[in-house]
């Protein structure tokens, strides 16, 4: 499976001619100057999918426009759904620790490509993982998960999570880079983290991953 990061929360995997996109923005620079913050990330463009994502209702989340194809859209919801990829679970969260009265609702995806089971966590914001939550996402080879603080978990709770599900492989997201100024960095994150595996470019391939005797954190370069 190729794994690419955009930035922020955007991801396209794929493999073979079965794709799907996560949380993709458009052109950020208009609504960046707007409130005054950095968002550097190019937009994202050229990219196809059979199967979109969206976790939740933010424009650095929901720039369904970017990705070509004509893909099959899931937004914001939860259930087990049907998809070109097969069934996808989407599990009900919060953006926030108030029951999402202060950011919204939030969608954990799970879905299955090339044999591997992948859970993207959106913008998590809860204080912890609940049982019912965790349940439903059940075993996990690759995890990709927030861990810049501030709107969503940090590094203390991100760590949790990860000891949790024990997946195979994380890959942290939603954290400060040099193209977006807000957010903490990933360091206290992968301070946490036993085996760090940090990427010269912006994809991998899982198959080219080095083994490891717990969850590996994969760290892809911001594009």
């Amino acid at each position: 499976m190729r794994v690419e990061w955009y930035g922020q929360s955007a991801f396209h995997l794929s493999a073979g001619e079965r794709t799907v996109a996560i949380d993709p923005f458009a052109d950020m620079s208009a609504m960046a100057a707007s409130r005054g913050m950095q968002f550097d990330y190019p937009p994202i463009e050229g990219v196809k999918a059979e199967l979109l994502l969206v976790t939740h209702e933010h424009p650095d989340h929901n720039g369904v426009e970017a990705i070509g194809g004509d893909p099959a859209i899931l937004r914001s919801t939860a259930g087990t759904l049907e998809s070109p990829l097969g069934a996808v679970t989407a599990i009900a969260s919060e953006h926030d620790e108030q029951a999402g009265t202060a950011r919204g609702p939030n969608t954990i995806f799970v879905f299955e490509l090339d044999g591997q089971r992948v859970c993207h966590f959106g913008d998590f914001g809860q204080s912890a993982l609940r049982d019912e939550q965790a349940a439903a996402i059940g075993e996990v080879d690759l995890l990709i998960l927030p861990v810049g603080g501030g709107p969503t978990i940090g590094a203390e709770q991100a760590a949790a999570i990860v000891e949790r599900l024990s997946p195979r492989w994380v890959v942290p997201m939603h954290y400060r880079t040099s193209r977006i100024g807000f957010l903490e960095t990933a360091d206290a994150f992968l301070e946490r983290s036993a085996h760090v595996e940090r990427l010269a470019q912006s994809s991998f391939e899982t198959s080219e991953l080095p083994a490891s005797d717990g969850p590996l954190v994969v760290v892809p370069t911001a594009p």
